[in-house]
């Protein structure tokens, strides 16, 4: 029997609750097979990417990922190199000997970790043999004319043909397969059918069924132990696909999921309980100075404040260091991601706003890619004017700075009636006509394609938010995602994040939900709910997670319309808050970025390995006990000090964002707080140490 040293793990409450034998990694390999692997489709990508420097640190060399080969990618993400490992390479040779396109090197991100990319096009040639094959080992057929499953065919064709390769060669190790979704599940069936002597796990980010049924605004939740899966499956033409995920979770070893609430999903629509549930965690980077994610916050706000000149000239009637910068950002399912019930908020928000008179204004953000065929010309004459006025400035303050140098000069204080001459009058003049406009600011960025069916568009002029001067709400639908070379908002995604105040992510269907868990380690306060995995996750280890940023809406035991007003009284607290106040919040926020930090839920992982392969090689690898980590009986407890909102006050209008509370200074210090955190974190899981047998390498770490 393989043996390790011995590893306790200690859950949150900073009792040990699970103890097993750390994994020999120099007898093992690890495979982790899925299709985004240097191929960005989704939030795999993102889970596969910021995972990989956390599991080189544990496995070295004896780690590496497979995935679908496109020319593009290779030439800017791939170091191309020769396998250090023997048996890796013959299989790479062998397949390549027999007509494959196999590629091999180094992805170029953090771990930099070794890949196999497999060239789809090039084996298609197989694709009605290996249909047959499919057929044999689980009796499910892919219809011609759905090319996407017809490519998932080839590659888990092709994945299955390399671990056989490797496996017909190994000596002294054993390997660990790990697939994601059911793209990459045929590759574990296969593998499974062949009976080749791989541990296997299934992973599934959100089940196939699920995403359908939740776009198609059907009470999904209420009724799951209700549907008729196969029929639901057939009606929506993906029979096929389902059969395909579901023969997958069945053939695995261990089947893995990312939240609770996918569990409970997973149960009931691909009928197996998963065995381990494995969060999805982020690179989180401390800064050296404190706050400076505070100062950074500041500086992309500036710049997010010089595009909302821009946008709304002519109508700049309120002041931007009152105004609140509030975004949505993901792919475009308008129920699914929650923007139905974040606009119907909207517009209840700008009621209650205007009723009390606040001198408050909201501008929010849709980041939510779409069909367009070019920027909106008004738009654009926004961003130029904006440049045109800032140019016209510059050159008046020179001129009048040179007069007022040269009168100082001579001991002289200038008439300010003749500092300025009538060329000056006449050109400022002229730069005010300039920003006279006849129509409202636009509500969107782009031509849309799908102007007048677009959800969002025409959920915009159903509730009136258009713009208007007597809005306290203002829209901006951006439908593109950010870049750093566009010529309307030069920011990118994460810098973009950082200058706002409030991420809103009400999401109805979100296995996980990576856009708040972004906005929680960048130190950003987020909306989420609790049938989003990251709100169950903040809900079941923070006492108090709004004092922590983290707002969480309840749409699975209230009506629509209950989690909408509560989602308004939320947006409706946060406009309530002074500007100290929401620095407070953000301090907190970002000391939960920990607990979504890989080296924690990384753990997770090495747990599903534990148990697969004591499920596949049970002569030779042993787990006591079964019981996966825990983190029961221990939550961030709830701050003593101020209330970072006063959400719970019966204050009928948002007090001034100048106004402060004298005795706040008394009730609220950063550094005691702070340290509290500190030590909540720590003692539960040290985040410090390498793996064993794995050499930290200098600056490791250190930011």
């Amino acid at each position: 029997m393989l043996r390790g040293r011995s590893l306790s793990v200690t859950s949150l409450s900073g009792l040990p609750q699970w103890e097993v034998e750390e994994l020999p990694v120099q007898d093992l390999l690890l495979f982790e097979v899925a299709w985004e692997v240097t191929n960005k489709v989704g939030g795999i990508y993102t889970v596969i990417q910021t995972k990989a420097r956390t599991t080189v640190d544990e496995w070295g060399d004896n780690y590496f990922l497979i995935g679908p080969y496109f020319e593009q990618n290779m030439k800017t993400q791939v170091e191309q190199c020769e396998p250090v490992n023997y048996t890796v390479k013959r299989a790479v040779e062998t397949m390549n000997k027999h007509g494959c396109q196999v590629r091999f090197g180094r992805w170029l991100i953090e771990g930099s970790p070794y890949v196999v990319l497999f060239d789809i096009g090039y084996s298609a040639w197989n694709l009605d043999r290996w249909k047959g094959d499919l057929w044999e080992a689980c009796s499910v057929g892919i219809p011609y004319h759905d090319r996407e499953a017809n490519d998932m065919l080839i590659f888990g064709s092709l994945t299955a043909w390399f671990l056989k390769e490797v496996t017909d060669h190994m000596e002294d190790k054993h390997v660990i397969a790990h697939f994601h979704e059911w793209q990459a599940g045929i590759g574990l069936i296969l593998s499974r059918a062949r009976k080749l002597p791989i541990a296997t796990i299934f992973t599934t980010h959100a089940t196939l069924l699920g995403r359908y049924l939740c776009a198609a605004n059907i009470d999904f939740y209420n009724h799951l132990d209700k549907f008729d899966i196969d029929k639901e499956a057939g009606e929506r033409q993906i029979y096929h696909r389902y059969c395909m995920e579901r023969a997958a979770v069945h053939c695995a070893h261990v089947f893995t999921t990312v939240s609770e609430i996918t569990a409970i999903e997973a149960e009931h629509m691909l009928r197996r309980k998963p065995d381990v549930v494995t969060p999805n965690g982020l690179n989180v980077k401390k800064f050296s100075a404190v706050h400076e994610f505070q100062n950074l916050h500041a500086t992309y706000k500036a710049r997010i404040q010089d595009f909302v000149r821009g946008h709304f000239y002519g109508h700049l009637d309120f002041d931007l260091e009152k105004t609140l910068f509030l975004f949505i950002a993901g792919r475009y399912e308008f129920s699914n991601k929650g923007a139905d019930i974040f606009l119907e908020s909207l517009s209840r928000l700008n009621f209650l706003l205007r009723m009390h008179k606040s001198d408050v204004t909201v501008v929010v953000f849709f980041i939510m890619p779409a069909k367009t065929n070019n920027f909106n010309v008004e738009t654009l004459k926004g961003q130029a004017v904006r440049k045109q006025l800032w140019d016209t400035a510059h050159s008046v303050k020179e001129k009048f700075g040179k007069k007022l140098y040269d009168a100082l000069l001579r001991g002289e204080i200038p008439d300010m009636h003749n500092i300025l001459d009538r060329d000056d009058l006449t050109i400022m003049k002229r730069a005010i006509f300039s920003t006279q406009r006849q129509s409202l600011p636009p509500v969107t960025t782009h031509n849309m394609i799908d102007d007048s069916t677009d959800p969002i568009l025409s959920t915009i002029r159903r509730i009136g938010l258009f713009n208007s001067r007597t809005d306290r709400v203002k829209v901006i639908l951006h439908p593109e995602f950010l870049s750093s070379t566009s010529p309307l908002l030069p920011m990118d995604y994460e810098e973009f994040v950082r200058g706002c105040h409030l991420g809103v992510f009400p999401s109805y269907y979100e296995p996980w939900g990576y856009t708040p868990a972004e906005c929680t380690v960048m130190g950003i306060p987020s909306v989420t709910t609790n049938l989003s995995g990251f709100g169950c996750f903040m809900q079941e280890h923070v006492a108090d997670p709004t004092a922590y940023g983290i707002y969480i809406v309840d749409r699975r035991f209230r009506s629509p319309d209950d989690s909408c007003n509560q989602l308004t009284q939320f947006l409706y607290g946060f406009c309530k808050q002074s500007r100290r106040q929401r620095i407070i919040q953000r301090n907190r926020t970002e000391r939960l970025s920990d607990l979504l930090d890989w080296r924690y839920l990384g753990r997770y992982y090495q747990h599903a390995r534990h148990l697969t392969l004591s499920r596949a090689f049970p002569d030779k690898f042993h787990m006591e006990p079964t019981t996966p980590p825990t983190t029961e009986g221990f939550k961030y407890p709830r701050p003593s000090s101020v209330p970072p909102s006063p959400t719970g006050s019966q204050v009928s209008s948002p007090q001034s964002s100048d106004v402060e509370d004298e005795d706040e200074d008394e009730r609220y210090n950063e550094e005691e707080e702070a340290e509290r955190d500190r030590i909540n974190i720590k003692s539960p899981f040290s985040l410090g140490p390498v793996p064993h047998g794995k050499k930290k390498l200098h600056g490791e770490y250190k930011n």
